[in-house]
């Protein structure tokens, strides 16, 4: 599943991050990329081609495979990373769309009657731990259809970091002068390298990881190169860094400290000395790292093209026959990154709005049903290819209503 996902992501990532640009941020390229293999489930009539053609570009795979990947991702929680989707449609609107698409969806998607503003306010506080206090998008009179997800994690670090002064950060970093303290790496139980990367050059890496429950965990992986290197370019080496990380596997192109001088250069300080090693070339390599605390929230616009959101709102209104004639697509995440753990959370949300109908004048009546009255019940026989059976249209009670009752205190 992860060889299957990650470069698809890895380059859906690199488009996101493009469009936010180098100021200090988190989001969630996954959360993103959720929200389109769900709406992807929908491309299957050929009416919809050059849709389901931009969101499998937006992809970068299939949109079978992409919903497969879906599917068997929110359909087995990770136990460290709660997840949640949901899709909602306005009432009386979108109940005409295909219900072998609803039946695609994976087992623990949302599907029901669109929230109010304090209801999608909730569903994201409930599905990221409270961390994201508001839905990223306002609902109006105007929304007929939302999709949203939901990622939160909250975890405590296998072996929690060491405390350091900040000026071990370097005398050339402009943030040893504005801390007093940082964050070093302790002797056992965190990964460090410096590699060599085709996209950033030579590069330092910091994994960390969470304590585990039943197999299950999550790594943290920090990567910096020298200061000249594009954010863009930093992006890029960390996400083929990280492809080997759950794995406890070494970067590739991983650098071995006696090929490099000794001394100080801009992103590390290599020293010699003597010890006691069971090396058996009597050269032993030892790495630690410093880094700062840090923490961030953030609210990115999600409509640029390259971003896949146009197409997926164009699948979705096919697939569910709605009136939808313009989108929004936001997301608001946050991280925090300390001694003893790292806590992040994001809510992706897209609305498919409608054109409002022009003001004019509306006489509201309220019926009154004061004196005796009549009733027919009466049934319905719909099958899924929109015909009708025999019990169609057939009054299957009647009553003349002329003795009315209390409401009950139990049902009042």
């Amino acid at each position: 599943m992860t060889t299957e996902l990650h470069g698809p992501l890895a380059a859906y990532a690199a488009r996101l991050h493009a469009t936010i640009g180098d100021r200090h941020h988190i989001a969630s390229p996954f959360g993103a990329w959720l929200l389109l293999a769900l709406a992807g489930t929908a491309a299957t009539d050929q009416a919809d081609r050059p849709a389901a053609d931009a969101l499998a570009d937006a992809l970068g795979t299939d949109l079978a495979d992409a919903a497969d990947i879906a599917r068997a991702l929110l359909d087995a929680p990770h136990p460290l990373v709660a997840s949640a989707t949901a899709l909602w449609h306005r009432p009386g609107q979108g109940d005409g769309g295909r219900a072998d698409w609803r039946a695609a969806l994976p087992e623990r998607t949302e599907v029901g009657a669109l929230p109010d503003q304090a209801g999608l306010d909730a569903w994201a506080r409930e599905h990221t731990l409270g961390r994201i206090e508001t839905f990223p998008l306002t609902v109006g009179p105007d929304v007929v259809v939302a999709l949203a997800s939901a990622l939160a994690t909250r975890i405590s670090w296998a072996a929690p970091f060491e405390v350091a002064e900040a000026r071990a950060l370097g005398a050339g970093s402009a943030w040893a002068g504005q801390l007093r303290r940082t964050l070093r790496s302790p002797g056992h139980g965190h990964r460090c390298a410096i590699a060599s990367t085709p996209e950033a050059g030579d590069v330092i890496v910091h994994a960390a990881s969470a304590r585990a429950e039943d197999g299950a965990g999550l790594v943290v992986v920090s990567v910096a190169a020298a200061p000249q290197v594009p954010p863009a370019d930093v992006l890029a080496a960390a996400y083929r860094i990280s492809a080997g990380a759950a794995d406890g596997a070494p970067p590739a192109g991983r650098r071995s400290l006696f090929d490099l001088p000794l001394g100080d250069g801009p992103l590390w300080t290599v020293r010699e000395e003597r010890v006691r090693t069971r090396a058996r070339d009597g050269r032993e390599e030892r790495h630690t790292a410093v880094l700062p605390c840090w923490s961030a929230r953030s609210e990115h616009d999600l409509t640029a093209p390259a971003l896949g959101f146009p197409a997926a709102s164009a699948t979705l209104a096919a697939a569910l026959a709605l009136p939808v004639q313009d989108f929004e697509a936001r997301q608001v995440a946050m991280a925090r990154f300390g001694r003893y753990g790292f806590e992040a959370a994001a809510v992706t949300g897209m609305f498919g709005v409608t054109s409002l109908p022009p003001e004019g004048v509306a006489r509201i009546a309220e019926l009154r049903f004061g004196h005796p009255y009549a009733v027919v019940a009466v049934a319905t026989d719909t099958r899924p290819d929109r015909s009708t059976g025999p019990w169609h249209g057939v009054p299957v009670f009647s009553a003349w209503v002329t003795e009315p009752e209390e409401l009950p205190d139990a049902d009042a």
